[in-house]
């Protein structure tokens, strides 16, 4: 049984406000992540949270979601359906649920590439590592030098500005960013993104509320 790098997919299903993350394949069988639960292992003809797996192949997978039928894949952009389906960046709040060790973790996308990302109200900016950069297409050696100090010393990395980075239905655009040449495994979200919200912490529970 072989499980495909966590490239992860984020699809909001915004009639009932459904997330569903096809984070990777087991075999033939597609590990989704509904409205934040824990990874579940699900064959064709199976069903997790409403959400329906049809067929799998590949890194790929057609899911049942709110009555439609939905084409995905490992690593693709969100993608919405339901009543407010084309809605480019109609949301305004994001609600993110600490996971083990108490880390806030959110799926979505950079350039409409998607990403894991972390919450880290330590970093200045978005930061990420070159690798992952690469896998996003981003040209980050047109960005501007900078020594970074890191755990490790000082490191090289290029800041640049990333044309949106998403989460769920709320996307803000140009937002500056850092890529270090050491690896990362995390997309850490910074306050280049954070200082557009306000921010409020309710037990295990962060709400970011963008400002406008």
């Amino acid at each position: 049984m072989r499980l495909l790098p966590l490239l992860v997919f984020f699809f909001a299903a915004t009639a009932q406000s459904q997330s569903v993350t096809l984070s990777g394949m087991v075999g033939n069988k597609a590990l989704l992540i509904v409205d934040g639960s824990a990874p579940k292992i699900v064959a064709a003809g199976e069903s997790f949270k409403d959400v329906k797996v049809i067929s799998t192949q590949g890194d790929s997978a057609v899911l049942m979601v709110g009555g439609k039928r939905i084409n995905v894949r490992v690593g693709d952009a969100p993608a919405s359906v339901g009543e407010q389906a084309g809605s480019k960046s109609s949301g305004s709040k994001i609600v993110l649920t600490a996971g083990d060790g108490g880390h806030f973790l959110a799926q979505g996308s950079i350039n409409g590439k998607a990403v894991q990302f972390m919450v880290d109200t330590g970093a200045t900016t978005v930061a990420m590592g070159a690798a992952e950069a690469k896998r996003m297409g981003i040209d980050y050696a047109a960005g501007k030098p900078v020594r970074m100090s890191t755990a490790n010393g000082q490191a090289l990395g290029y800041l640049l500005t990333l044309n949106t980075v998403r989460i769920g239905d709320v996307e803000v655009q140009n937002v500056e960013a850092i890529v270090s040449q050491q690896a990362m495994p995390y997309v850490l979200l910074g306050n280049s993104f954070l200082t557009r919200f306000s921010m409020r912490r309710d037990a295990d529970q962060m709400v970011l509320e963008r400002r406008f």
